[in-house]
């Protein structure tokens, strides 16, 4: 019955962490409207499930640091009671985040909650030390790495675009027919207005100009005899699914970590299941956290949101593969966010709320995991 209720609660925790995860990788491609959102959802979706049948073989390290041991006594971490725990308080914080529509960490939430559990189980004996050099130091490092990666690589970006002589521009959209510009113009809270009147028409219709975060750029001219509007979306488009990928891959290998200790379970038809039940939640859930990362974080063009998913992808593809436990939101988020700090466009009241919410993820899948095993034990 416990084995049961374990893979049903690693299940429920990939469906959430499908909700909450499967579309960052792409939300750049969203929030530029390079694509629309069902396209950028079924590319995020895609990409993630490839990531996801390919852990198995390349993160392997991932795999063991989540199953619990090396925090707690083997016989603890072999336990479906303790694991069943550490599913429950991961997969109710990550789902209700989703809910909220904040894109918080399955990687803290995972780590919240072995905590919990190990304490509950094992009270002082958790291996402290453990914690915080495998999972704590790479959850901090990461969104730091990200802004200090991503900010330098932005400006030289920025430098090679203007000495390759591309410019950029915007457009101004009127409706049907042709207009001639009237004399007057006005001020009216901040933006300027320009009346415009139809020819052949006596009405007038008002033309806002609004502050920059809201135009965005296209670049003009070519570069290798392609237009370089056209080179910058396909290389946006390529980063997102590598991003969506290399998410796919990091956080599988977490998720089955819970089932692996267990020897009643396959690894490769749990991968499965697990890969399956991730693109479930993204499809059906995504839409809350979707809107948080596309569009409220910061404004960027098809330039700027490459940068940003060039820094995500090679931080997380090598966290991977060193079987770092980094958090693939901590990264994507703090990309965006330091792109959005030198552009000027990001927006402190949404960052300092996902922050709470990141602050909040420990304490709360500690306090949940914690007393699931407390009523287990009983």
């Amino acid at each position: 019955m416990l084995l049961a209720l374990l893979f049903t609660m690693t299940l429920f925790l990939a469906y959430s962490n499908g909700a909450n995860d499967n579309f960052k990788g792409v939300a750049t491609l969203y929030g530029c409207n390079t694509t629309n959102f069902k396209t950028t959802l079924l590319v995020g979706t895609f990409a993630t499930l490839l990531g996801s049948l390919c852990s198995l073989f390349f993160a392997e390290a991932l795999a063991e640091a989540f199953s619990g041991k090396g925090l707690v006594p083997d016989v603890i971490a072999a336990s479906p009671g303790f694991l069943l725990a550490v599913a429950a308080g991961a997969s109710a914080t990550v789902m209700l985040a989703s809910l909220l529509g904040l894109p918080i960490s399955t990687t803290h939430a995972l780590t919240g909650a072995l905590a919990g559990a190990g304490l509950m189980a094992v009270g002082s004996d958790l291996n402290a030390t453990a914690l915080a050099t495998k999972f704590f130091m790479p959850l901090l490092f990461s969104p730091v790495a990200a802004i200090l990666l991503v900010m330098p690589l932005y400006r030289f970006a920025h430098f090679a675009v203007e000495r390759l002589g591309l410019g950029k521009q915007t457009c101004l959209c009127l409706g049907p027919g042709e207009f001639v510009p009237a004399m007057a113009v006005s001020e009216d809270g901040g933006k300027v207005q320009y009346q415009y009147r139809g020819v052949g028409d006596p009405s007038t219709l008002s033309l806002c100009v609004g502050e920059a975060k809201d135009c965005v750029e296209k670049y003009n001219g070519t570069l290798l005899g392609i237009t370089a509007q056209k080179l910058v979306d396909r290389a946006h488009f390529i980063s997102g699914v590598v991003v969506s990928f290399a998410r796919g891959l990091n956080d599988t290998p977490k998720i089955i970590g819970l089932l692996l200790v267990v020897n009643a379970f396959n690894s490769r038809y749990g991968m499965l299941a697990i890969a399956l039940a991730m693109a479930l939640g993204g499809l059906l859930n995504a839409r809350r956290v979707a809107e948080t990362m596309s569009k409220k974080i910061a404004a960027m063009n098809d330039g700027q949101a490459f940068t940003a998913n060039l820094v995500t992808a090679f931080l997380v593809l090598f966290a991977s593969k060193l079987g770092l436990p980094v958090s693939t939101t901590h990264v994507s988020v703090s990309a965006i966010a330091g792109v959005g700090l030198v552009n000027g466009s990001a927006s402190r009241s949404v960052m300092s709320g996902i922050l709470a919410s990141w602050l909040l993820t420990l304490p709360l899948a500690g306090a949940i995991a914690a007393m699931s095993y407390f009523m287990l034990a009983a």
